[in-house]
């Protein structure tokens, strides 16, 4: 096994309520070197770096309010997550983005908290962790006047076409590759894009509890996805991008310590 960092786990989630413990421990044994926790809400941005307090230098996390929430997002909030931010384990602001997929917050309230996350990642200096269904134009044209005062930005989970990933890459962004590409149904596009990734750009992540990866060699615990099994992503795309699982380790180690700085 080669030594990981998963750049994102929804570790707050009930799903892993009554064994986080454990689902730490599996992932340290299965050379996971540090994970970082996904914030979408309030609640979970506080209870992600709240875990991060019991295991510093190990789990590391973001704070945001995802586009699927925006409509309850307020200047409160915001204060709250500029103050929470301040915290040492927190390296990135998000999940924030775009979602005209489902739309549980219309565009426009999005578009306001897209903008919100934007200033206050400006304000802390931290990158961005960003989410994109269905909404790319849109969110490439409020990236774009923003990156120069930017620390950076990943989109996480991605799982667009060509035109979407060329355009963040021409921003400058990291991509955030998921057992998505392990799908042999929905994940097909996605397997021929990932070679078209400059080294130095990719990110690795699983989004556990969610994508676990169908062809996994075993039956996954309740169906749900962790962190123990990006070894099984990570060997997928390497194989997809013709490289050396400990190559592919050690770029996206480097990749991810360079963005987040940890």
């Amino acid at each position: 096994m080669a030594e990981l960092i998963d750049i994102g786990v929804n570790l707050t989630d009930k799903r892993f309520r009554n064994d986080t413990e454990e689902v730490i421990q599996r992932a340290k044994d299965s050379q996971i070197r540090a994970m970082l926790l996904t914030g979408t809400s309030l609640e979970s941005s506080l209870k992600a770096a709240d875990l991060c307090k019991h295991h510093s230098e190990y789990l590391y996390s973001t704070v945001g309010v995802h586009p699927h929430g925006a409509s309850v997002l307020t200047d409160s909030m915001l204060d709250q997550l500029y103050i929470l931010s301040q915290q040492p384990c927190v390296v990135a602001i998000g999940e924030t983005g775009l979602d005209f997929n489902r739309n549980f917050s219309t565009p426009e309230e999005q578009i306001r908290s897209f903008e919100s996350h934007i200033e206050l990642a400006q304000k802390t200096k931290l990158p961005l962790f960003l989410h994109d269904r269905e909404a790319t134009s849109k969110q490439i044209s409020l990236l774009t006047p923003a990156m120069q005062q930017l620390e950076g930005a990943v989109l996480h989970c991605f799982t667009g076409n060509k035109k979407a990933l060329f355009n963040y890459l021409d921003l400058g962004l990291f991509i955030g590759i998921t057992g998505w590409i392990c799908d042999e149904r929905r994940g097909l596009e996605l397997q021929s894009l990932v070679k078209e990734i400059p080294s130095d750009k990719l990110l690795i992540e699983t989004d556990a509890p969610y994508l676990l990866p169908r062809d996994l060699p075993f039956k996954a615990k309740k169906g749900r996805n962790e962190p123990a099994y990006l070894q099984h992503v990570a060997s997928t795309i390497a194989k997809l991008r013709n490289v050396s699982l400990d190559e592919l380790s050690a770029q996206t180690v480097t990749n991810t310590r360079r963005l987040f700085g940890i």
